[in-house]
């Protein structure tokens, strides 16, 4: 089922999703780390999204997009794709909810996301992403089953609500210089944009996407969006190929730039975050640190925001990263 025609998501529309996910959402820590601030002879603020319900920020997003969908699409269920954690984050609203939920998962997808995207009571069919088309077989399926289709990035309530996260950081730590944002399909850099304008700040915004699906880099230089072949990184929930256009047009007007980072840079954060923080980040949650760890921006003397995008690991395979 196709939605209606939705116009993009504005600031105000961040501070009305932060409304709507009142008592909802987890309004998740901001840590501080002593060894980091020393690392960088910086200030750093961690808004821990690991620890959001699901594990992740994409549960804002998710809750945000399900809550305000009509009854009779409500009746007909809603329809995903995802490598993990936006599948975790529509399964549990749905549930929530009480809305009907199908996930199209990658079959080599973490099988903890799988079984928890399974566990929050959604049907998971599974392709291989390699071969297949995940958006033309959602479609397809979506189409057939008359549900509605909620994309990870390319939805304006689903950006809205991943603003949310940064609207809180910028709530509970004011002034900041700079804020770092993995990147995928780019809907939580869209959507902390729109909150930076939503607080009024001067905070600079830096996107940080896996060296080998460097297509959000790509598209900004050609001012165009750019597809790519499906990456191989171990940030498994930032191989997207490419930018969802409606993200793409919001953030090549207000963000700084996007940085990318190995795959060893990023397990050299995971062991940061594990080692000195005692906590618990999956890989693409580590982009931010690891692109501000990293990257060419001189941080020296400044306040600066990292945002945790999530926790969602495989135990066994999270323990080879640290081991490496």
């Amino acid at each position: 089922m196709q939605l209606p025609a939705l116009p993009p998501p504005t600031p105000a529309d961040v501070l009305a999703a932060a409304q709507r996910l009142q008592g909802v959402v987890h309004r998740t820590p901001v840590l501080r780390s002593g060894s980091a601030d020393r690392l960088l002879g910086a200030q750093l603020f961690f808004k821990s999204e690991n620890l959001q319900r699901t594990g992740s920020f994409k549960f804002r997003g998710a809750y945000n997009a399900l809550a305000q969908l009509p009854d009779a699409q409500r009746e007909r269920g809603v329809l995903a794709f995802s490598a993990g954690n936006h599948a975790q984050a529509i399964a549990m609203a749905a549930r929530l909810l009480d809305i009907p939920a199908l996930i199209v998962m990658p079959e080599d997808a973490t099988v903890s996301k799988i079984a928890a995207t399974r566990e929050y009571g959604a049907q998971v069919v599974t392709y291989n992403r390699f071969t297949e088309d995940r958006e033309a077989l959602s479609q397809r399926l979506a189409q057939e089953r008359g549900m509605t289709l909620i994309p990870p990035s390319e939805h304006p309530h689903v950006i809205a609500g991943q603003g949310t996260a940064a609207l809180e950081l910028l709530q509970e730590v004011p002034r900041l210089d700079c804020l770092f944002v993995a990147v995928g399909g780019a809907g939580l850099l869209a959507g902390t944009l729109l909150a930076v304008q939503a607080q009024h700040s001067g905070c600079q915004v830096w996107g940080v996407e896996p060296e080998a699906a460097n297509d959000a880099q790509q598209s900004l230089r050609a001012g165009h969006i750019i597809t790519i072949e499906q990456p191989r990184t171990i940030a498994d929930g930032a191989q997207a190929t490419a930018l969802s256009p409606l993200a793409f047009e919001l953030i090549r007007q207000r963000v700084e730039d996007v940085l990318t980072v190995s795959d060893l840079q990023l397990m050299q954060a995971l062991r940061f975050f594990a080692d000195r923080m005692k906590i618990v980040v999956e890989p693409t949650g580590a982009l931010a640190l690891a692109g501000a760890l990293n990257g060419p921006v001189e941080l020296q003397g400044k306040r600066v925001g990292i945002i945790i995008s999530g926790g969602n690991v495989d135990l066994a395979r999270y323990a080879r990263f640290l081991a490496d």
